[in-house]
């Protein structure tokens, strides 16, 4: 009898299960330590969530970014975040100049929605404790904070136009050719996708050659020792979102692998930037972190962080975490772009990995896989929920679960049994008012 009875569509040997997640979990809180003991030399460590808007996943990723930070000297933090709002975050807790004076100046400037997965009290407490503990430290002691995703190709090509015209005024003109070809499409990549469909011109050349001209175009620094660096980045990122939004509108695995490989080589730039010694942490959803080997994605061709980080530097030097919640809240949006708004997240649905966890010990906590690795847990895919910035709560019996092989997809899993919502600056009436328990305790 296998993990499935795939004629009645449910769980065996529920009893086995649940016994062997009593007996493997641990307290959450009096966990940590021995995260950070499983956690051991590994230079990447890999932080879920089940969805872009919970206030539990940031705060626990928060404390355990700070332990490894403190503890292990891990020094960039890298986030499904666009690069050049990612890069002010960077610049305020390094104390660089010409900076915004507090963390929500900063924040208050973040336009592209999803804002939420940024602009919140959440971040604004991290960035905050980030800028405290860099102070009085030598650059190659701090720690950094970054994006890792390729949509920002407008934001990206400004950034990079910005930089050329103080430091390389002769170099202005490929940025100013590269955005004109983007500029009938209103600064939308989907509006620009969609015009590929329907004729063979696109901006692809005007972006490689914006590349080839910054390559060539390195003068030397002031104070921000990263400004080369940055500016390269943007200019990559210009190209493979070009790609990215070409892509997306052929369907298929393509576009989402050209995003999940933009990600990692990402990390792998920052980190030969800041040499054999550095550390990363990486915060982004579970379909990002959680091996995608272990999950369906795998049948329709799909790649994803978790498994090229494995695939790229070793599973010894690679450590994946990831996070769910059997109910509670949300912060999230009824469709792409529409108003963000507080929805409830009903209990998970019956016989998935949630709702497993919430019937076996209904308290927060966590499990390491490789303690529970066996014939039990491999002989069949569990329902996983992943709830992303577009939810409906009335279609959890329809969607918004990805199958997976849980001891494979992840190094170790953390449970909250109800969670809530995050704290956007800007939602509603509360405007930047102070959240009520800020700062939670940490």
């Amino acid at each position: 009898m296998g993990l499935f009875d795939k004629n009645t569509g449910k769980v065996s040997d529920q009893d086995d299960i649940t016994t062997m997640i009593q007996s493997n979990s641990h307290d959450l809180n009096s966990g940590m330590s021995s995260l950070l003991d499983r956690i051991g030399d590994a230079r990447i460590v890999l932080l879920g969530e089940a969805s872009h808007g919970t206030h539990e996943y940031y705060i626990w990723r928060s404390r355990i970014s700070r332990q490894l930070i403190r503890e292990k000297g891990f020094n960039i933090i890298g986030v499904e975040g666009d690069w050049p709002d990612c890069y002010s975050i960077n610049r305020y807790i390094r104390g660089y100049e010409n900076v915004e004076d507090n963390s929500l100046q900063v924040l208050e400037k973040f336009h592209r929605w999803p804002t939420w997965m940024l602009a919140n009290w959440e971040i604004s407490e991290l960035m905050e404790w980030l800028k405290e503990y860099n102070k009085d430290k030598a650059y190659r002691e701090q720690a950094g904070f970054y994006g890792l995703d390729v949509y920002s190709l407008w934001e990206s090509l400004e950034a990079i136009k910005s930089y050329l015209r103080k430091n390389d005024p002769d170099a202005v003109a490929a940025a100013e050719k590269a955005m004109q070809c983007f500029e009938p499409y209103n600064r939308e990549g989907s509006e620009y996708a969609s015009s590929t469909r329907f004729t063979p011109e696109t901006c692809e050349k005007e972006v490689v050659d914006l590349l080839k001209t910054v390559r060539n175009s390195m003068p030397l620094y002031d104070s921000d020792p990263e400004a080369p660096f940055n500016t390269e980045q943007n200019a990559l990122t210009a190209v493979n979102a070009e790609r990215y939004y070409r892509e997306m509108v052929k369907g298929g695995p393509g576009s989402w692998n050209i995003r999940d490989i933009h990600m990692t080589d990402t990390l792998e730039r920052l980190l030969d930037f800041h040499g054999a010694e550095s550390r990363a942490i990486v915060w982004e959803h579970n379909t990002h972190v959680g091996d995608a080997r272990a999950t369906t994605m795998r049948r329709s061709g799909m790649v994803n962080v978790g498994q090229l980080v494995r695939e790229r530097w070793g599973e010894s030097s690679v450590f994946l975490v990831g996070f769910g919640s059997y109910k509670g809240s949300v912060i999230a949006g009824k469709n792409w772009g529409g108003r963000m708004q507080e929805m409830k997240v009903p209990g998970a649905r019956e016989n998935s990995w949630e709702d497993i966890l919430h019937k076996s010990l209904p308290r927060d906590k966590i499990i390491f896989t490789e303690d529970i690795k066996g014939p039990l847990m491999m002989s069949g895919h569990l329902d996983h929920r992943a709830i992303g910035v577009v939810y409906d709560p009335d279609m959890e019996r329809f969607g918004n679960y990805v199958p997976s092989l849980i001891a494979d997809r992840y190094d170790a899993f953390i449970f909250l049994d109800k969670s809530t919502a995050l704290h956007p600056l800007n939602i509603g009436a509360a405007g930047y008012k102070t959240p009520e328990t800020y700062p939670w305790g940490l």
